[in-house]
């Protein structure tokens, strides 16, 4: 398809880019029911290495076959399906063209409790490239005493895939023994994580959706001078997305946890209404039976459409 306005606005915030990093971008731009908006809804199934497979798939068995995933994502119109280099290798073939695909590079389990997570390389660049995906995923902590390691290795992989001409999407994560519990959350924190992100160069970056707490004393005094709004969720969207170079570098919001579907669309509203380009959403999606994952879907397509 042709390419519309708003594509070619964000395009031109990638400047410095290849040809072939631009069209993968357009790829995962002009896929699916959201086509030509800019918006995102991203299907990831990385879940299975992370949380471990009855946690992940008990609640709807048909998920245990990597095959049902690349079918969700087409069959509900997402602009693209991520996940680890097993999940993807099992279905890259059969489903070849039908959806964007992202490979997951580095990934972690919940079997060892640590203070400073680092998640291991589990794909390469060239593992990417063989299996036809239009972009690579990685995963930091920002908070962890690991961070310097995560970074280092995002910018070689970053270097690698664009002289492939794949674009990086950018999961950030803070956790580590540098941040409460709650502070993982909150919403200086999640703001920084999108700077951090954005200033290694990911092109797309993926945090979770802040809570209304600051973590920092040096921060809280700032957000407290300058009268920087937190109260609602699309106040914190809306400062997250501006520390990510002022809106221009796309930032989308994790799903989370399975919750009810009043709680997930009421949650995707507020990032709509703060400016988010989409959800990236996988338990809320895939933990549902087919059919009511793919109206809740539907229902989170048309909340970024209508934006």
């Amino acid at each position: 398809m042709a390419l519309t306005d708003r594509v070619k606005q964000i395009l031109s915030w990638y400047g410095s880019e290849s040809p072939g990093v631009k069209t993968n971008l357009v790829r995962l731009m002009n896929t699916g029911a959201l086509a030509g908006t800019g918006k995102f809804v991203i299907l990831p199934v990385d879940q299975g290495f992370e949380h471990g497979p009855a946690r992940s798939f008990a609640p709807n068995p048909e998920g245990y076959d990597p095959d049902y995933h690349f079918q969700l994502a087409i069959d509900s119109g997402c602009n693209a399906y991520a996940a680890p280099l097993g999940f993807l290798e099992a279905g890259a073939d059969k489903f070849a063209g039908q959806i964007p695909l992202i490979l997951k590079l580095n990934n972690s389990d919940t079997l060892a409790k640590v203070d400073q997570p680092c998640s291991a390389l589990t794909g390469s660049v060239k593992d990417a490239v063989r299996l036809g995906c239009v972009a690579i995923g990685y995963t930091i902590y920002p908070g962890s005493g690991q961070r310097n390691t995560m970074y280092q290795d995002l910018r070689d992989l970053i270097a690698e895939a664009k002289s492939y001409g794949l674009p990086t999407v950018l999961w950030a994560y803070p956790r580590g023994a540098g941040l409460s519990k709650e502070g993982e959350l909150a919403a200086d924190v999640g703001a920084y994580a999108a700077q951090i992100s954005a200033q290694l160069g990911a092109h797309i970056i993926k945090i979770k959706p802040p809570k209304d707490f600051i973590e920092q004393p040096e921060a809280k005094k700032v957000f407290e001078k300058y009268n920087i709004p937190t109260k609602t969720l699309a106040d914190r969207v809306r400062h997250c997305v501006q520390s990510a170079f002022n809106g221009k570098r796309i930032i989308i919001f994790s799903g989370g946890e399975a919750k009810g579907t009043e709680d997930v669309l009421a949650e995707v509203k507020e990032i709509a209404a703060g400016g988010g380009f989409g959800s990236i959403m996988g338990r809320n999606a895939f933990q549902r039976p087919r059919p009511e994952a793919l109206k809740l879907l539907s229902d989170v397509i048309a909340i970024f459409k209508n934006a």
